[in-house]
């Protein structure tokens, strides 16, 4: 393994041979992404994500007797071992639930060929809104059938993967996470119509344009299994289903659709929904066009109309974008689902330093603990490592 995998990912390989006794058959990889702009994906929308360096790799090898191993370097203890034909929703729970689901989400659609023996090391904070669970997913997912050879589109393994997540773990996600982990390029973002399923690479490179972008990880964790991200997705079911159209996709051309609602809160969320809508379109037109440094607007624009319209912002990261851009960033938001996890930032180059610093004050200000930061480049989707 190398590169960025080696930083983000210490030793799937080793934790392998700790837990099995052997050395594993091959390790796959899939990184983490931040969402540019846009969304939520469960609304059939256009959404901009992007993946990084760091991800989750999974090392694995083959086993005869019709069973899967898990283990987790992050959750230590012995693998959980368990029968692929008992695998129904429900039958596991915590973190295994996930890569259980994509077993389970493979065996289903036919696509899962035998047992394994899994190893998993995340090089990405867990709840911190930069899709660590996708991630966990699409590893599985690659290292499942690479182990026997299936030629799965990704596509295709984006979508059972997602209803692993779904069906299986019991989570409501859209189709951005998986689709951006296996689907993304390095130097670009992803515009992804999250109706069809289409999606086109474009252009993102900030250092050749003089800027970067920074990932400010809060500290705050966000759980999307907690009820919060399930009301907000009702909300939006709710508020399509009272304009008479199959999601609010439909009516991201109507910007008199929210004055029909009489619930002031739905009114609010479909607000944002179309808003968002035209900055993620706007977004991609100025990156097409080269215009990088013209997004920073954009950025700030969406923060508000999360923190304001979706109401899904938490405090840090409102202090977080507000000292972001007291201290020269050209524009910040958050990021993932919401009530906790990260912020991006576009800065121009050699300013991460100084937004830094500002943030980092305005967090000890507060006695909140420090946060983290994460250089944030558009980096190459899943594969196999080694």
């Amino acid at each position: 393994m190398s590169g960025p995998e080696r930083a983000g990912n210490a030793d799937a390989g080793g934790w392998f041979a700790r837990r099995y006794g052997r050395e594993p058959e091959g390790i796959w990889f899939a990184p983490g992404r931040v969402n540019l702009l846009g969304g939520p994906d469960y609304n059939e929308v256009f959404v901009l994500p992007f993946a990084i360096g760091a991800g989750v790799s999974v090392a694995a090898s083959r086993r005869g007797d019709g069973r899967i191993a898990l283990t987790s370097r992050q959750a230590g203890g012995e693998p959980a071992v368990l029968a692929i034909g008992a695998l129904e929703p429900g039958s596991v729970t915590g973190w295994a639930a996930y890569p259980a689901g994509v077993a389970w989400a493979l065996r289903e659609a036919g696509y899962l060929a035998g047992g394994a023996d899994l190893a998993v090391d995340a090089g990405l904070p867990m709840g911190a809104g930069l899709a660590s669970s996708a991630a966990l997913e699409c590893a599985v997912a690659l290292a499942l059938t690479g182990l026997y050879g299936l030629p799965v589109p990704r596509p295709v393994l984006a979508t059972l993967a997602r209803r692993g997540e779904n069906d299986f773990a019991g989570v409501p996600t859209g189709i951005m996470d998986q689709t951006a982990a296996l689907l993304c390029r390095a130097g670009h973002a992803l515009l992804l119509d999250c109706r069809s399923g289409a999606s086109t690479p474009v252009p993102l490179s900030p250092a050749r344009a003089g800027l970067a972008l920074l990932v400010i990880d809060t500290g705050v964790r966000h759980a999307l299994a907690d009820g919060r991200y399930a009301a907000r997705r009702r909300a939006c079911a709710d508020a399509a289903a009272m304009l008479g159209v199959r999601a609010l996709r439909d009516v991201t051309g109507d910007q008199a659709a929210p004055a029909r609602l009489a619930e002031p809160a739905l009114r609010r969320r479909c607000q944002h929904v179309i808003s968002e809508h035209h900055r993620v379109l706007a977004a991609a037109r100025l990156l097409r066009t080269g215009d990088q440094a013209g997004i920073g607007g954009l950025l700030t624009a969406s923060h508000a109309s999360l923190r304001d319209q979706f109401e899904v912002s938490w405090p840090q990261a409102d202090a977080a974008v507000e000292a972001a851009a007291s201290a020269g960033a050209l524009g910040a938001r958050m990021t993932g689902g919401g009530f906790g996890g990260s912020v991006i930032v576009l800065v121009p180059a050699g300013r991460g330093g100084r937004v830094r610093r500002a943030v980092t004050r305005e967090f000890t200000r507060r006695r909140w603990p420090a946060p983290r930061y994460l250089d944030a480049t558009p980096s190459d989707g899943a594969r196999r490592a080694c």
